[in-house]
């Protein structure tokens, strides 16, 4: 079977392809609008499932990845910033805070149409941050593409003073571990590529 990743993101690209499997990438285009009274997980599966399903037709006998995240502050979803100045009241909003991310995955098989899915979560502890330092950093990292507005595995962890959760890829928007128990219970296991075997 083939792996298919629902997603354009160069980040979820770099991290899948940690496994050293062989997969195909393709953008699902959907909108990604929170629905009226949506809660964080269920807006985040959602979206996860609709990328998964929008490409699905195009890869029969395959397993199609989705996921996306969304970044919370005290309950509120804190979308991407559209230019530098959003970045800044963004960052300054975060600054002394716990942030929250939610990232929803979803592994469709197009062969028997089960679909597999779950939402994982990872804190970020921001320090207290001056006005020169959130300017210096967006200029250092320019991460107007990211949700919380930052890049982790560049200069970004200089932001912060902790980070807490069971998975450092979840913060990055594609839980690896979390997609490896999904795999595995498909048949496909990583460690033992590149066959690929029904479960039982």
């Amino acid at each position: 079977m083939k792996l298919i990743l629902a997603s354009s993101s160069p980040y979820r690209v770099k991290m899948l392809a940690q496994l050293r499997l062989p997969f195909d990438t393709c953008s699902p285009g959907i909108g990604e609008t929170p629905l009226a009274g949506e809660a964080v997980d269920d807006y985040v599966l959602r979206l996860a499932e609709a990328k998964a399903r929008a490409v699905a037709a195009r890869y029969p006998d395959s397993l199609v990845i989705g996921s996306d995240q969304a970044c919370t502050l005290n309950g509120l979803i804190l979308g991407k910033p559209a230019d530098a100045d959003a970045a800044r009241k963004h960052l300054k909003l975060c600054s002394g805070a716990w942030v929250e991310f939610r990232t929803g995955l979803a592994l469709l098989n197009t062969a028997t149409g089960t679909m597999r899915k779950r939402v994982e979560a990872y804190r970020v502890k921001f320090r207290t941050l001056a006005d020169d330092e959130i300017r210096g950093y967006i200029r250092l990292d320019n991460p107007l593409d990211c949700a919380g507005c930052f890049k982790v595995e560049a200069a970004g962890i200089a932001l912060f003073d902790a980070l807490d959760g069971r998975d450092y890829h979840t913060l990055l928007g594609l839980p690896m571990i979390a997609l490896v128990d999904m795999l595995r219970e498909e048949g496909l296991n990583p460690l033992l590529a590149p066959g690929y075997s029904q479960p039982g």
